[in-house]
C-alpha cells in the first residue's frame, strides 16, 4: 500500500504587526482548529475547507496509508516565536523520522510564514523535511493564495500547489489537487521541470478578491493554460506586509519540459502585469463610509456592508481598534461590528450579566498609532461561551471557540466582544451573540476580503474603510527596509532602495 506522511503548520506573518505568534497561540488555533497530533489529525482534518482535510480525503479514495504528524495554525500576527516553530516542526520531522518507509510526503502550508529566527519559515520546514526523506521521496505542499515564494521553498519540494480563491474557499480543494498531483509523480516517477517567477510590484490585499476583476480573469485564464505538458500552475499574490527579500507576488509552475514551464510561467507574469494599474480601488475614511453607508441603507433591502481592513485578524491586524466603532456611535448610526478582541471586556460583561450597563475601556489595548480604548457606557444585551458552528464557505463547518463573548449595546450600535481573535468571515459570528445579520442596516467585519464569501449574498453594498490598524491597505506606507531591491512597493508605485543590509535565514 501507498504510504504518505502528512502534516500542516500555518501561519500568515504581518512583521510590522505587535504582537508574536507563540506555542499557546497554535494550541487555540485561533480561526483554525486546536493543534491536532498523531491519529487524531485525521479525525479533525475532514469535510471542513483545509488544505489538509481535502488531501485525506482524497488519499482514502486512492487507498494510500496516511501516516499524519501534527496539524496546526493560528491566526496571522507578527513573528512565529522560535519556541513555537522549533516544536511543531521537529513534530513533523521526527514524525516522518519514525514512519518507517514512505512513498511521499504532503504538507498543508501557509507559505507567508516569518519567524524570530527564520525570514523564511516553510523553506526552512521544506529543508529540514526534504533532509529527513532524501532527494528520492516526492515531496508536496499546498499553500495559500497570499504565500510570499521564496527559491528555497521551490528547490526543496517537488511541487507547490497554491489556492485560486480569495475568499479562500477553495483550501480542501487544493489539499484534493496537491494528492492528484502526487498520484501523477508517482505513478510516473518522473520529476518535473520547475519555473519560478517573481513579480516587481507589491499588490494591496483589498485588490486581491477573486470575485472581481482583474483576478477573476487571471485564474480563469491560468487554469485554461493547465494541461498534460503542464499538470500544475500557480499565481500566489503574496502578503504584502513581511519585511524579507521573498515578499511579493510569484508565478510558480511543473512541466514535462523546461520549455513547457517556462513558457507557462511567463504567459502568467505577462497577464499579471499587464492589470499593474487595476489593483487599486475606492478606500473610504470611518466617518465617510459609515455616512455613505447610512445613506445607502435608506433605501437598501438588505445590510451594506463595510471591511474595517486595517484591523482584519487575518492579516495580522489585532482585532482590537475602536475607529470603526467610534465612526457608527459619532454619526447615529443602526448596526453592528466585530469582533473585537478584548477578554477583560467580555469577562466584565459576564460578571455584570444580561441586561446590565457596564462602563468599559473597551479595545484599543495594542497600542495601535491613532487607536485607544473606547470608554463608554454599553448595555450588555447576550452572553456566550464563544462555541458555535461557522458554516459558511470560508470556515466550511469548523467548530469556532471565541471564548467568554458578549453583545454589547451602545445607541443603535451593537458590538461583538470575544475573548479570542478570528476574523469575522462567517454569519454565525453575530449569531452567536444574538445578532441575526440580515436584519441589521449596517454590518462593520473586521476583515479584508474573505467576509465576503459569506456576506456577499446578504449585502445591498460592500464598502471599504481604513480606520488605524496593523495592516495598511496602502502597502506603500509600511516601512520597508528588508525587500528585494528594485521591487515597487505598490502598483505603480516607488521602487524600494535598501538603506541597511538585509536579514537572511540562519
Amino acid at each position: 500500500m501507498t504510504r504518505i506522511a502528512v502534516g500542516g503548520f500555518l501561519h500568515e506573518t504581518n512583521t510590522f504587526a505587535p504582537t508574536k505568534a507563540t506555542y499557546d497561540d497554535f494550541v487555540h488555533g485561533g480561526g483554525w482548529p486546536s493543534m491536532t497530533h498523531g491519529a487524531d489529525v485525521l479525525k479533525v482534518m475532514r469535510r471542513i475547507n483545509a488544505g489538509l482535510a481535502g488531501f485525506v480525503e482524497a488519499a482514502e479514495a486512492n487507498g494510500w496509508d496516511l501516516v499524519p504528524t501534527v496539524a496546526a495554525g493560528a491566526t496571522p500576527s507578527a513573528h512565529v516565536t522560535k519556541d513555537a516553530f522549533e516544536r511543531i516542526v521537529k513534530e513533523i520531522v521526527d514524525g516522518i523520522a519514525a514512519a518507517g518507509p514512505i512513498d511521499a510526503v504532503y504538507l498543508d502550508l501557509h507559505g507567508a510564514m516569518v519567524t524570530e529566527h527564520f525570514n523564511d519559515g516553510e523553506g526552512e520546514i521544506l529543508a529540514r523535511v526534504r533532509k529527513v526523506i532524501g532527494n528520492d521521496v516526492p515531496l508536496v505542499a499546498s499553500l495559500d493564495l497570499h504565500a510570499n515564494v521564496s527559491p528555497e521553498m521551490i528547490a526543496h519540494a517537488d511541487a507547490l500547489i497554491a489556492y485560486r480563491t480569495y475568499p479562500h474557499v477553495d483550501m480542501a480543494d487544493t489539499g484534493r489537487a496537491c494528492a492528484r498531483h502526487l498520484a501523477l509523480l508517482l505513478k510516473t516517477r518522473q520529476r518535473l521541470a520547475k519555473a519560478f517567477r517573481q513579480l516587481p510590484f507589491l499588490i494591496p490585499i483589498s485588490w486581491q478578491c477573486t470575485n472581481d476583476q482583474p483576478a477573476k480573469e487571471i485564474y480563469q485564464k491560468l487554469a485554461a493554460l493547465e494541461s498534460d505538458a503542464v499538470p500544475t500552475l500557480s499565481f500566489a499574490f503574496g502578503f504584502p506586509a513581511a519585511d524579507f527579500r521573498d515578499c511579493g507576488p510569484s508565478v510558480f509552475a511543473y512541466g514535462r519540459t523546461q520549455a513547457d514551464a517556462d513558457t507557462a510561467a511567463d504567459k502568467v507574469v505577462a497577464l499579471v502585469e499587464s492589470h499593474e494599474d487595476d489593483f487599486d480601488g475606492r478606500i473610504y475614511s470611518p466617518d465617510e463610509g459609515v455616512r455613505l453607508a447610512m445613506e445607502l441603507a435608506k433605501s437598501a433591502t438588505k445590510p451594506v456592508v463595510i471591511a474595517d481592513t486595517q484591523d482584519n485578524p487575518g492579516a495580522g491586524g489585532t482585532s482590537d481598534t475602536t475607529g470603526m466603532l467610534r465612526a457608527l456611535v459619532r454619526n447615529k448610526a443602526s448596526a453592528a461590528t466585530g469582533v473585537i478582541f478584548d477578554p477583560q471586556s467580555a469577562k466584565a460583561a459576564h460578571v455584570a450579566g444580561v441586561g446590565a450597563t457596564v462602563t468599559l475601556d473597551l479595545g484599543g489595548k495594542s497600542g495601535i498609532a491613532g487607536d485607544a480604548p473606547y470608554r463608554e457606557t454599553f448595555v450588555v444585551e447576550q452572553l456566550s461561551d464563544g462555541k458555535f458552528l461557522a458554516p459558511g464557505p470560508f470556515y466550511g463547518g469548523r467548530d469556532m471557540d471565541m471564548g467568554p463573548s458578549a453583545c454589547l449595546r451602545i445607541g443603535d450600535v451593537r458590538v461583538v466582544v470575544g475573548s479570542y481573535k478570528a476574523q469575522l468571515a462567517d454569519q454565525a459570528m453575530y449569531r452567536y451573540v444574538g445578532i441575526e445579520p440580515t436584519t441589521e442596516k449596517i454590518l462593520v467585519n473586521k476583515s479584508s476580503v474573505h467576509f465576503r464569501a459569506d456576506f456577499e449574498p446578504i449585502a445591498a453594498k460592500l464598502l471599504i474603510c481604513a480606520a488605524p490598524g496593523a495592516m495598511p491597505a496602502d502597502t506603500a506606507s509600511l516601512p520597508w527596509k528588508h525587500l528585494r531591491p528594485g521591487i515597487r512597493i505598490k502598483p505603480n508605485g516607488p521602487v524600494f532602495t535598501p538603506t541597511s543590509p538585509s536579514r537572511t535565514n540562519g
